[in-house]
């Protein structure tokens, strides 16, 4: 349902701001963090995110970006400050940008993040996609999530396999 309130701009204008009453989001498998939104000129949602310090448009994939880095943050204590979003690299010669990334205290990579959404069925080609991200970078932890599902898995590389967990680690069982 779309509403407009109207105003009069100091030159005898009138402005119209839309106003929409926005459906929530799908409720996820995850505690519900507060986000601030707004909506931008093309009306747009946008929410803003903590970690990139900006606003992005709300998605249904950003929704369970949102989400999941705040249970990481505020329930399995990762430091907001080393969390990455959305950062680059090349893989087998090509440019490829991941969702999140944790560090270490020392600036390392230990966790890859990749991000679905809801609509989104985890597979093995999900799964995939962040083990080849994980070629280069060689992180202890994979991570993929569509905010109802969510796999990780701690990497073997003396023995050239993974093992898959019962739950998310917190950061101090990342770190060890």
């Amino acid at each position: 349902m779309n509403a407009h309130e109207t105003f009069a701009h100091k030159s005898g204008e009138i402005h119209y701001i839309r106003i929409f009453k926005k459906e929530p989001m799908q409720p996820l498998n995850l505690p519900e963090y507060p986000i601030k939104t707004r909506i931008n000129e093309g009306g747009k949602t946008e929410v803003f995110d903590t970690i990139r310090k900006k606003y992005v448009v709300l998605q249904p994939e950003e929704w369970v970006r949102q989400q999941f880095i705040g249970f990481l943050i505020h329930h399995k204590n990762y430091p907001a400050s080393l969390i990455g979003i959305e950062k680059g690299l090349k893989v087998n010669q090509l440019q490829k940008r991941f969702d999140a990334v944790a560090f270490d205290k020392k600036g390392n990579p230990v966790v890859l993040i990749e991000f679905k959404a809801p609509s989104i069925k985890l597979t093995e080609k999900t799964f995939s996609q962040v083990a080849a991200y994980n070629l280069k970078m060689r992180v202890k932890y994979l991570i993929i999530s569509n905010g109802l599902k969510h796999y990780c898995c701690k990497m073997d590389y003396e023995n050239s396999s993974y093992q898959f967990l019962k739950d998310i680690p917190d950061y101090e069982t990342i770190i060890e």
